[in-house]
């Protein structure tokens, strides 16, 4: 049978089982994780300048600053809240609620980005008017008028 002074391991000796595969494994990962938070967070400061603006299109800029913003979050998901390490069950949560949230907010996109077009008359006359900063109103005026 079973040696009665052999005594199952302890959550005590779990946790020190814990402690020593990290410290086997150092904090070299994470080190690592934070320099490319800070590259990519690096990369969204560079979208703020104005020869940003004038080589860049527009949608290319919104696609460049979602993929910088996915990536980071999913660093952070992966190492941070540890998800890399989890059993892999949590795919069979996490990966259709992605792909649901994903489907989601594509489906808003035509939504929001055309929801002008077919205002009606009293729709746009009541609709409220954008607030214009002085910096704003100066660069309007000189701006030659769209049609």
């Amino acid at each position: 049978m079973s040696d009665p002074n052999t005594h199952p391991p302890t959550h005590d000796q779990h946790l020190e089982n814990d402690e020593e595969l990290h410290a086997s494994t150092g904090n070299t990962k994470y080190w690592i994780v934070f320099v490319l938070l800070c590259l990519l967070t690096l990369c969204s400061f560079l979208t703020y300048f104005d020869w940003w603006d004038t080589s860049i299109p527009p949608h290319v800029s919104m696609a460049f600053m979602m993929a910088v913003s996915c990536g980071k979050a999913l660093l952070v998901m992966l190492f941070f809240m540890h998800l890399l390490w989890e059993a892999n069950w949590k795919w069979v949560l996490t990966v259709p609620a992605g792909m649901m949230a994903i489907f989601l907010a594509c489906m808003l996109i035509p939504d929001i980005g055309m929801r002008t077009e077919k205002y009606s008359q009293s729709r746009w006359l009541h609709a409220p008017v954008p607030h214009v900063h002085a910096d704003d109103a100066a660069t309007l005026d000189h701006a030659p008028a769209a049609h």
